[in-house]
Formats: structure tokens, sequence, C-alpha cells
């Protein structure tokens, strides 16, 4: 999957949203925040997440794209045994 735009600019790869977002909450844990940086902590959160959530979408959905093809070959492999079997029958 291609990288996510985020607002601030430059794309991220999901390990390093997912490192900012670390940081990010043990930051808002430790408190000593005013409020508005502690709004804007929040809000930069939400963004991570939402692009680490997106990289994992997409890494869900090509999983199951190579599982229903994985799936789809062996059908047919298992459809050319049968035949296979079919023919030897009839001989």
């Amino acid at each position: 999957m291609g990288a996510t735009k985020t607002a601030e600019g430059p794309a991220l790869g999901y390990e390093e949203a997912r490192a900012e977002l670390v940081d990010v909450v043990r930051r808002l844990e430790s408190g000593g925040a005013t409020l508005e940086e502690s709004l804007a902590l929040w809000e930069r959160g939400e963004e991570l997440a939402r692009v680490c959530r997106t990289w994992l979408e997409g890494a869900r959905a090509r999983l199951d794209a190579a599982l229903a093809e994985r799936e789809d070959e062996g059908d047919g492999e298992t459809a050319g045994a049968d035949a296979d079997t079919d023919t030897d029958e009839e001989d």
C-alpha cells in the first residue's frame, strides 16, 4: 500500500505513524501540558491513529486477496484432480 498523506504534509509509513502515536500517548499520559497543548496532542493522535488504521486495513485487504487467490488456485487443482479421476474411471 502506498504512503498516506497527512494534513501536515509528507506521507507517513505505518511504523513512523505508530512510533509518533506512542510518543503522543506518552506525553498525554504524563500530564503537565496545558489544555491547548493537550488538545493539539489529542488531535495529532487521532490523525496518527487514522493513518495506522488505513495501513492496517490495506494490509488486511492484501492478505485477504492473497488468501482468496490461494483458495481459488486450490479449487482449480481439486477440480482438475476430480476430472482426472473421472477420466480414469471411464477407461
